[in-house]
């Protein structure tokens, strides 16, 4: 044949028309581009981070910074190697690390993780440079501190609520197999939580185009294949606009209504097992649930910072401006999200429902950038996108300052009552960290833990309406385990914290999920976490 190729320029054609392939940045950080995306990524390769000691724990958390790609990271630690840490450090050489700089020691060997991340010790000492240089500390993006000494731990808390703009501060606290940890933030916006429940399709208000598209179809005299791939989406436009046609405008509303509803779509099926409408029966709720903007995103528009605007307001209430005058104009409703859920469909039909979604998401974003640009709020593009994108899923947290919660007897006291089991190992760490302060070098009884205990919560525990003292054993169970092991920073625990507070540091990080608030407690005697919150 005068058109037949060799496997040589065959296998060229096939590979020369593929498209090109990914950089060795997206090929290294692949599976964690799927969870934070490339903005997110963009986020944690500008970080810069210090960690105030070079601990098992501190160098865990570091460990799972660094790998995905952190900017930049400083260890503060001015102690040298002992023998208790390098039988508990996996980032330190043993015993041949022993008499030197645990900052260089430990930066040195998490460096060897990535070639990409910048990393660097400092030797100084915490409290100096509080005295000294606390611009020094207040010039990273993020701050970590593990088990520091009460008073060291206040001064640096106190410096970094000083001023909404200072980074925020993430406050690690073990002993043997218990922990703490606890986020300091002053404001916290979020454009992408990821939350679980999905954008509207606006089903029961469709854009013309969709609806349009709904009712040219020739559903009757379509052949079986094209009939049992019709998406849902285009099913329930189209039998509501039916259904409406002969009821007065109105969709079903009562139960019956609603049920004869779904008996009408099921009884559309040409064959038995049209998937494609089982999904509909399955998902017509959508169709007399009024799309309207939800309420935990309504709520931000009554924020202080949303009626207080001023042209130097962050970038996130200008845009939550913007989407409340949106929302104000018909349909009424968030913008489109482009983005469409599996259903039972073949790929044209999936494909061309897709480019209804996305065009008209596309007009609608243009909508809400003129709204913008009349303001006069100039917000970067790729931001905009963003938010309009995960407008669904906005979120604005506001933190406290640490030792907030044991500043507040009667707090502690509701904790106790509320979250018995987390806020008895909570005084019990508050407890140890108090008798440690004031005397260092020895080691707390139970005795001097139940004392201090009782001094925190007020002179005595709360009891129940039937009089029984509430926590009595708990509170029993983290002394004894706390008078055990006071100073331990165990491989294990250290293993499970760095895990658990790297994830909370990449949220903060790049602004996407929400992290924990309140103080969360770890028990790995139990296996339990659990959090405090008043």
């Amino acid at each position: 044949m005068s058109d037949s190729q060799d496997i040589e320029t065959a296998t060229t054609a096939i590979q020369t028309s593929q498209v090109a392939q990914p950089d060795s940045k997206t090929r290294r950080y692949d599976r964690q581009l799927r969870l934070w995306a490339a903005t997110g990524q963009s986020s944690l390769e500008s970080a810069r981070i210090l960690v105030c000691s070079g601990s098992a724990t501190s160098t865990s958390v570091l460990k799972n910074l660094v790998l995905p790609g952190v900017g930049h990271f400083t260890i503060l630690d001015a102690h040298v190697v002992t023998p208790e840490d390098a039988g508990n450090n996996f980032f330190l050489e043993g015993l041949d690390s022993v008499g030197k700089s645990r900052a260089e020691e430990a930066v040195r060997l998490l460096s060897e993780l990535n070639d990409g991340v910048e990393g660097q010790a400092n030797t100084a000492n915490l409290d100096d440079i509080l005295e000294k240089d606390p611009s020094y500390i207040t010039s990273f993006s993020l701050v970590i501190a593990h088990n520091l000494p009460s008073s060291t731990l206040d001064r640096l808390a106190t410096l970094l609520w000083s001023n909404t703009s200072f980074p925020p501060l993430i406050v690690i606290r073990s002993a043997g197999f218990l922990a703490e940890i606890f986020i300091q933030f002053h404001e916290h916006p979020i454009i992408d939580s990821h939350p679980e429940t999905p954008a509207s399709l606006r089903i029961d208000k469709p854009f013309p185009a969709l609806l349009d598209h709904a009712l040219k179809l020739d559903i009757e005299n379509m052949d079986v294949i094209d009939h049992g791939n019709i998406p849902y989406v285009v099913i329930l436009v189209r039998a509501l606009e039916e259904w409406k046609a002969s009821h007065n405008g109105s969709p079903p509303k009562t139960y019956e209504e609603k049920s004869e509803f779904k008996k009408g779509l099921l009884a559309r099926k040409k064959k038995a097992d049209e998937e494609n409408f089982d999904e509909a029966a399955a998902q017509a709720y959508r169709v007399w649930t009024e799309t309207t903007v939800p309420n935990e995103i309504s709520k931000l528009f009554s924020d202080p910072g949303v009626t207080s605007l001023t042209p130097s307001s962050p970038a996130f209430f200008h845009l939550l401006k913007a989407l409340q005058q949106f929302s104000s104009q018909p349909p009424h409703t968030l913008p489109l999200s482009s983005t469409l859920p599996d259903m039972k469909s073949d790929t044209a039909s999936y494909v061309h429902l897709q480019k209804l979604y996305k065009a008209r998401a596309e007009e609608e974003k243009l909508v809400f950038k003129s709204i913008l640009k009349k303001n006069g709020a100039p917000v970067d593009d790729a931001i905009v996108d963003e938010f309009v994108k995960n407008a669904h899923g906005l979120k604005l947290l506001r933190g406290e300052k640490w030792g907030s919660l044991d500043a507040d007897k009667n707090a502690l006291s509701a904790c106790l009552k509320g979250n018995t089991k987390e806020t008895a190992t909570h005084l019990a760490l508050s407890a140890l960290a108090r008798i440690q302060a004031a005397n260092p070098s020895v080691q707390p009884t139970e005795d001097d833990l139940r004392t201090a205990v009782l001094a925190l919560i007020g002179g005595e525990l709360p009891r129940s309406s039937s009089g029984e003292v509430i926590g009595e054993s708990e509170l029993e169970e983290a002394i004894g385990e706390l008078a055990r092991a006071p100073t331990a920073d165990l491989p294990n625990t250290a293993a499970f914290l760095g895990g658990l507070v790297a994830q909370e540091a990449i949220k903060m990080i790049t602004r996407q999920y929400v992290p924990v608030k309140g103080v969360c407690v770890v028990d790995l005697i139990g296996s339990w976490t659990g959090v405090v919150q008043p």
